[in-house]
Protein backbone atom coordinates (compact mmCIF):
# COMPACT_ATOMS: atom_id res chain seq x y z
CA UNK A 1 0.00 0.00 0.00
CA UNK A 2 1.28 3.75 -1.00
CA UNK A 3 2.35 5.53 2.19
CA UNK A 4 0.45 8.63 3.35
CA UNK A 5 1.26 12.48 3.51
CA UNK A 6 1.32 11.45 7.30
CA UNK A 7 3.26 8.27 7.26
CA UNK A 8 6.53 10.28 4.99
CA UNK A 9 6.38 13.39 7.21
CA UNK A 10 6.52 17.42 5.74
CA UNK A 11 10.13 17.43 4.84
CA UNK A 12 10.52 13.85 3.39
CA UNK A 13 7.09 14.77 1.50
CA UNK A 14 8.53 18.30 0.30
CA UNK A 15 11.83 16.90 -1.09
CA UNK A 16 9.86 14.41 -2.74
CA UNK A 17 7.62 17.19 -4.21
CA UNK A 18 10.40 19.73 -5.30
CA UNK A 19 12.73 16.47 -7.10
CA UNK A 20 10.63 16.63 -10.32
CA UNK A 21 11.39 20.40 -11.11
CA UNK A 22 13.81 21.54 -12.94
CA UNK A 23 15.53 24.61 -13.86
CA UNK A 24 15.65 27.52 -16.92
CA UNK A 25 17.90 30.12 -17.64
CA UNK A 26 15.65 32.91 -15.46
CA UNK A 27 15.91 30.87 -12.56
CA UNK A 28 19.47 31.64 -10.44
CA UNK A 29 18.15 30.01 -6.62
CA UNK A 30 15.73 26.86 -7.15
CA UNK A 31 13.60 25.75 -4.50
CA UNK A 32 15.61 24.40 -1.13
CA UNK A 33 16.31 27.48 0.48
CA UNK A 34 14.02 29.99 2.01
CA UNK A 35 13.04 31.84 -1.05
CA UNK A 36 13.99 31.16 -4.54
CA UNK A 37 15.17 34.04 -6.95
CA UNK A 38 14.13 34.35 -10.38
CA UNK A 39 15.39 36.92 -12.92
CA UNK A 40 13.41 40.01 -13.97
CA UNK A 41 15.71 41.75 -16.99
CA UNK A 42 12.55 43.80 -17.68
CA UNK A 43 12.52 45.33 -14.12
CA UNK A 44 8.93 44.65 -13.73
CA UNK A 45 7.26 41.33 -12.86
CA UNK A 46 4.02 39.97 -14.30
CA UNK A 47 2.10 38.00 -11.27
CA UNK A 48 -1.02 35.68 -11.12
CA UNK A 49 -2.38 33.26 -8.69
CA UNK A 50 -4.66 30.50 -9.04
CA UNK A 51 -6.65 27.64 -6.33
CA UNK A 52 -7.82 24.49 -7.47
CA UNK A 53 -10.00 22.56 -4.57
CA UNK A 54 -11.18 19.35 -4.87
CA UNK A 55 -14.55 18.69 -5.29
CA UNK A 56 -14.92 21.88 -6.91
CA UNK A 57 -12.71 22.47 -9.66
CA UNK A 58 -11.51 18.67 -10.05
CA UNK A 59 -12.85 14.87 -9.35
CA UNK A 60 -9.81 12.26 -8.11
CA UNK A 61 -12.45 9.93 -9.70
CA UNK A 62 -12.08 12.18 -12.68
CA UNK A 63 -8.24 13.18 -13.18
CA UNK A 64 -5.26 12.01 -11.62
CA UNK A 65 -2.81 13.93 -10.14
CA UNK A 66 -0.94 14.73 -12.99
CA UNK A 67 -3.96 15.75 -14.62
CA UNK A 68 -4.49 17.85 -11.75
CA UNK A 69 -0.98 19.32 -12.10
CA UNK A 70 -1.22 20.25 -15.70
CA UNK A 71 -4.50 22.17 -15.15
CA UNK A 72 -3.28 23.92 -11.75
CA UNK A 73 -0.03 25.07 -14.18
CA UNK A 74 -2.34 26.26 -16.99
CA UNK A 75 -4.54 28.10 -15.43
CA UNK A 76 -1.86 30.14 -13.82
CA UNK A 77 0.66 30.11 -17.24
CA UNK A 78 -2.39 30.87 -19.55
CA UNK A 79 -3.33 34.28 -17.70
CA UNK A 80 0.75 35.67 -17.85
CA UNK A 81 0.14 34.57 -21.61
CA UNK A 82 -2.93 37.31 -21.82
CA UNK A 83 -0.94 40.04 -20.55
CA UNK A 84 1.70 39.75 -23.60
CA UNK A 85 4.27 38.26 -21.19
CA UNK A 86 6.45 35.27 -20.89
CA UNK A 87 6.48 33.00 -17.79
CA UNK A 88 9.24 32.33 -16.39
CA UNK A 89 8.07 30.76 -13.04
CA UNK A 90 5.69 29.07 -10.39
CA UNK A 91 5.33 28.49 -7.21
CA UNK A 92 2.76 25.91 -5.64
CA UNK A 93 1.72 24.64 -2.36
CA UNK A 94 -0.81 22.09 -1.58
CA UNK A 95 -3.24 21.11 1.30
CA UNK A 96 -4.30 17.32 1.97
CA UNK A 97 -5.78 15.23 4.33
CA UNK A 98 -3.46 13.28 6.03
CA UNK A 99 -4.62 9.69 4.44
CA UNK A 100 -3.38 11.53 1.40
CA UNK A 101 -1.15 9.08 -0.68
CA UNK A 102 2.25 10.51 -0.84
CA UNK A 103 2.17 9.15 -4.18
CA UNK A 104 -0.50 11.36 -5.36
CA UNK A 105 1.22 14.30 -4.21
CA UNK A 106 4.34 13.48 -6.42
CA UNK A 107 2.48 12.86 -9.52
CA UNK A 108 0.73 16.44 -8.87
CA UNK A 109 4.58 17.73 -8.96
CA UNK A 110 5.54 16.01 -12.02
CA UNK A 111 2.41 17.29 -14.03
CA UNK A 112 2.62 20.90 -13.00
CA UNK A 113 6.47 20.53 -13.86
CA UNK A 114 6.06 19.43 -17.45
CA UNK A 115 3.31 22.13 -18.17
CA UNK A 116 5.54 24.53 -17.10
CA UNK A 117 8.57 23.40 -18.88
CA UNK A 118 5.79 23.00 -21.87
CA UNK A 119 5.64 27.10 -21.53
CA UNK A 120 9.49 27.47 -20.80
CA UNK A 121 9.29 27.94 -17.36
CA UNK A 122 10.36 26.31 -14.08
CA UNK A 123 8.13 25.69 -10.77
CA UNK A 124 10.95 26.84 -8.25
CA UNK A 125 8.85 26.13 -4.66
CA UNK A 126 6.36 25.90 -3.10
CA UNK A 127 4.77 24.74 0.56
CA UNK A 128 2.86 21.80 1.95
CA UNK A 129 0.44 21.51 4.45
CA UNK A 130 -2.26 19.41 6.48
CA UNK A 131 -5.86 20.66 5.15
CA UNK A 132 -9.05 18.85 5.69
CA UNK A 133 -9.76 19.10 1.50
CA UNK A 134 -7.24 18.26 -0.95
CA UNK A 135 -6.57 22.04 -2.32
CA UNK A 136 -4.00 23.59 -4.83
CA UNK A 137 -2.56 27.45 -5.02
CA UNK A 138 -0.23 28.05 -8.11
CA UNK A 139 1.71 31.55 -8.10
CA UNK A 140 2.96 31.85 -11.81
CA UNK A 141 5.38 34.92 -12.70
CA UNK A 142 6.35 36.39 -16.20
CA UNK A 143 8.63 38.76 -17.89
CA UNK A 144 7.13 41.46 -20.19
CA UNK A 145 10.38 41.82 -21.95
CA UNK A 146 10.28 45.15 -22.32
CA UNK A 147 6.54 46.02 -23.51
CA UNK A 148 3.85 47.60 -21.94
CA UNK A 149 1.58 45.04 -20.81
CA UNK A 150 -1.76 43.99 -22.86
CA UNK A 151 -4.31 44.91 -20.58
CA UNK A 152 -8.61 44.33 -21.00
CA UNK A 153 -9.02 48.00 -21.60
CA UNK A 154 -7.23 48.78 -24.71
CA UNK A 155 -9.94 47.56 -26.77
CA UNK A 156 -11.60 50.38 -29.55
CA UNK A 157 -14.74 50.81 -31.76
CA UNK A 158 -13.48 49.45 -35.03
CA UNK A 159 -11.16 46.84 -33.57
CA UNK A 160 -11.06 43.00 -34.84
CA UNK A 161 -11.61 40.25 -32.36
CA UNK A 162 -10.04 37.51 -32.40
CA UNK A 163 -8.98 34.29 -30.78
CA UNK A 164 -6.09 31.97 -30.38
CA UNK A 165 -6.92 28.26 -29.15
CA UNK A 166 -10.26 26.53 -28.78
CA UNK A 167 -13.78 26.51 -26.53
CA UNK A 168 -15.67 24.30 -25.87
CA UNK A 169 -13.52 21.34 -25.65
CA UNK A 170 -13.01 20.87 -21.80
CA UNK A 171 -16.93 22.07 -21.24
CA UNK A 172 -17.78 18.92 -23.77
CA UNK A 173 -15.19 16.56 -21.27
CA UNK A 174 -16.86 17.79 -18.48
CA UNK A 175 -20.43 17.10 -19.90
CA UNK A 176 -19.65 13.64 -20.99
CA UNK A 177 -18.08 12.70 -17.50
CA UNK A 178 -20.93 14.40 -15.32
CA UNK A 179 -22.63 12.19 -17.75
CA UNK A 180 -20.77 8.97 -16.26
CA UNK A 181 -18.82 8.47 -19.72
CA UNK A 182 -15.08 8.24 -20.10
CA UNK A 183 -16.02 9.10 -24.49
CA UNK A 184 -14.82 10.84 -26.89
CA UNK A 185 -11.38 10.86 -25.52
CA UNK A 186 -10.42 13.86 -26.91
CA UNK A 187 -13.37 16.29 -25.41
CA UNK A 188 -12.34 14.60 -21.98
CA UNK A 189 -8.64 14.94 -22.21
CA UNK A 190 -9.35 18.46 -22.92
CA UNK A 191 -10.73 18.66 -19.71
CA UNK A 192 -8.37 16.64 -17.74
CA UNK A 193 -5.17 18.42 -19.67
CA UNK A 194 -6.25 21.53 -21.56
CA UNK A 195 -3.61 23.27 -24.34
CA UNK A 196 -3.41 26.67 -23.93
CA UNK A 197 -1.58 28.65 -26.70
CA UNK A 198 0.83 30.21 -24.73
CA UNK A 199 3.17 31.67 -27.35
CA UNK A 200 -0.02 33.25 -29.01
CA UNK A 201 -0.08 35.94 -26.54
CA UNK A 202 3.09 37.21 -26.37
CA UNK A 203 2.55 37.23 -30.66
CA UNK A 204 -0.15 39.20 -30.24
CA UNK A 205 1.73 42.16 -28.34
CA UNK A 206 4.32 41.90 -30.44
CA UNK A 207 1.72 42.45 -33.43
CA UNK A 208 0.04 45.85 -31.63
CA UNK A 209 -2.95 43.96 -29.66
CA UNK A 210 -4.75 46.21 -27.69
CA UNK A 211 -6.41 44.13 -25.29
CA UNK A 212 -6.22 40.58 -24.13
CA UNK A 213 -7.87 38.14 -21.77
CA UNK A 214 -7.79 34.36 -20.85
CA UNK A 215 -11.05 32.49 -21.82
CA UNK A 216 -10.85 30.40 -18.44
CA UNK A 217 -14.60 30.84 -17.47
CA UNK A 218 -16.41 31.12 -20.84
CA UNK A 219 -16.25 33.19 -24.18
CA UNK A 220 -19.19 35.51 -23.47
CA UNK A 221 -18.58 36.03 -19.98
CA UNK A 222 -14.48 37.21 -20.24
CA UNK A 223 -14.90 38.77 -23.63
CA UNK A 224 -17.77 40.36 -21.44
CA UNK A 225 -14.82 41.30 -18.71
CA UNK A 226 -12.60 42.68 -22.03
CA UNK A 227 -15.89 44.65 -23.27
CA UNK A 228 -16.69 46.14 -20.03
CA UNK A 229 -13.07 47.29 -18.90
CA UNK A 230 -12.08 48.56 -22.29
CA UNK A 231 -15.69 50.77 -22.44
CA UNK A 232 -16.80 49.22 -25.76
CA UNK A 233 -19.59 47.12 -27.12
CA UNK A 234 -18.22 43.32 -28.83
CA UNK A 235 -20.53 41.23 -31.10
CA UNK A 236 -19.57 37.89 -31.96
CA UNK A 237 -20.07 36.21 -35.29
CA UNK A 238 -20.78 32.32 -34.49
CA UNK A 239 -20.18 31.58 -38.35
CA UNK A 240 -16.56 31.35 -37.80
CA UNK A 241 -16.59 29.20 -34.58
CA UNK A 242 -15.51 25.59 -35.69
CA UNK A 243 -17.86 23.05 -33.82
CA UNK A 244 -15.43 20.16 -34.37
CA UNK A 245 -16.85 16.77 -35.07
CA UNK A 246 -16.69 14.56 -32.11
CA UNK A 247 -17.78 17.51 -30.16
CA UNK A 248 -21.37 17.69 -32.41
CA UNK A 249 -21.78 13.95 -31.85
CA UNK A 250 -21.53 14.02 -28.87
CA UNK A 251 -23.83 17.20 -28.18
CA UNK A 252 -26.35 15.41 -30.40
CA UNK A 253 -25.95 11.97 -28.05
CA UNK A 254 -26.06 14.02 -25.12
CA UNK A 255 -29.47 16.19 -26.02
CA UNK A 256 -26.90 19.18 -25.42
CA UNK A 257 -26.23 22.27 -27.45
CA UNK A 258 -22.35 22.92 -28.80
CA UNK A 259 -22.80 26.21 -29.54
CA UNK A 260 -23.50 26.78 -25.67
CA UNK A 261 -20.03 24.75 -25.15
CA UNK A 262 -18.37 27.26 -27.42
CA UNK A 263 -19.71 30.36 -26.38
CA UNK A 264 -19.80 29.35 -21.98
CA UNK A 265 -17.49 26.68 -21.73
CA UNK A 266 -14.60 27.50 -19.75
CA UNK A 267 -11.32 25.78 -19.00
CA UNK A 268 -9.39 25.15 -22.13
CA UNK A 269 -7.43 28.47 -21.60
CA UNK A 270 -7.98 30.08 -25.18
CA UNK A 271 -7.13 34.01 -25.60
CA UNK A 272 -9.24 36.38 -26.89
CA UNK A 273 -7.76 39.72 -27.86
CA UNK A 274 -8.65 43.34 -29.73
CA UNK A 275 -6.19 43.89 -32.34
CA UNK A 276 -6.39 47.10 -34.42
CA UNK A 277 -8.14 47.22 -37.89
CA UNK A 278 -5.93 46.03 -41.08
CA UNK A 279 -3.53 44.56 -38.70
CA UNK A 280 -2.43 41.03 -40.17
CA UNK A 281 -3.53 38.79 -37.58
CA UNK A 282 -0.17 36.65 -36.09
CA UNK A 283 -0.34 32.41 -36.25
CA UNK A 284 -2.80 30.87 -34.91
CA UNK A 285 -5.14 33.54 -34.43
CA UNK A 286 -8.08 34.01 -36.10
CA UNK A 287 -11.25 36.55 -36.31
CA UNK A 288 -14.15 35.66 -34.38
CA UNK A 289 -16.21 39.21 -34.04
CA UNK A 290 -16.08 43.28 -34.31
CA UNK A 291 -15.80 45.87 -31.80
CA UNK A 292 -18.02 48.81 -31.25
CA UNK A 293 -19.12 51.52 -29.86
CA UNK A 294 -21.43 50.90 -26.85
CA UNK A 295 -21.33 48.04 -24.42
CA UNK A 296 -21.78 44.78 -23.65
CA UNK A 297 -21.19 41.37 -25.77
CA UNK A 298 -23.42 40.43 -28.97
CA UNK A 299 -24.04 37.20 -30.64
CA UNK A 300 -24.62 37.82 -34.26
CA UNK A 301 -26.11 41.17 -33.76
CA UNK A 302 -28.26 39.90 -30.74
CA UNK A 303 -28.54 39.61 -27.29
CA UNK A 304 -27.70 36.25 -26.20
CA UNK A 305 -29.94 34.57 -23.42
CA UNK A 306 -28.03 31.51 -22.86
CA UNK A 307 -25.66 30.53 -19.92
CA UNK A 308 -22.92 33.18 -20.62
CA UNK A 309 -19.80 31.34 -18.68
CA UNK A 310 -18.95 30.16 -15.30
CA UNK A 311 -19.46 32.18 -11.78
CA UNK A 312 -17.48 30.52 -8.84
CA UNK A 313 -20.06 31.66 -6.26
CA UNK A 314 -23.09 31.94 -8.40
CA UNK A 315 -22.69 28.52 -10.35
CA UNK A 316 -22.90 29.29 -13.48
Amino acid sequence: MSETVAEVGEFRLIERFTRHFTTTDAVELGPGDDAAVVTAPDGRVVACTDMLVEGRHFRLDWCSAADVGHRAAAANIADIAAMGAAPTALLAAVSAPQDTPAAWIEEFASGLAAEAAAAGAAVVGGDTTRGSQLTVTVTALGDLEGRPPVTRSGARPGDVLALAGRTGWAAAGLHILSRGFRSPGALVGAYRRPHPPYAAGRDAALMGARAMIDVSDGLLADVGHLAESSGVAVDIDTAVLDVPEAMANAAEALGADSLTWLLSGGEDHALAAAFPPGVILPEGWRRIGTVAEGAGVTVDGQPWTGPTGWDHFQGQ
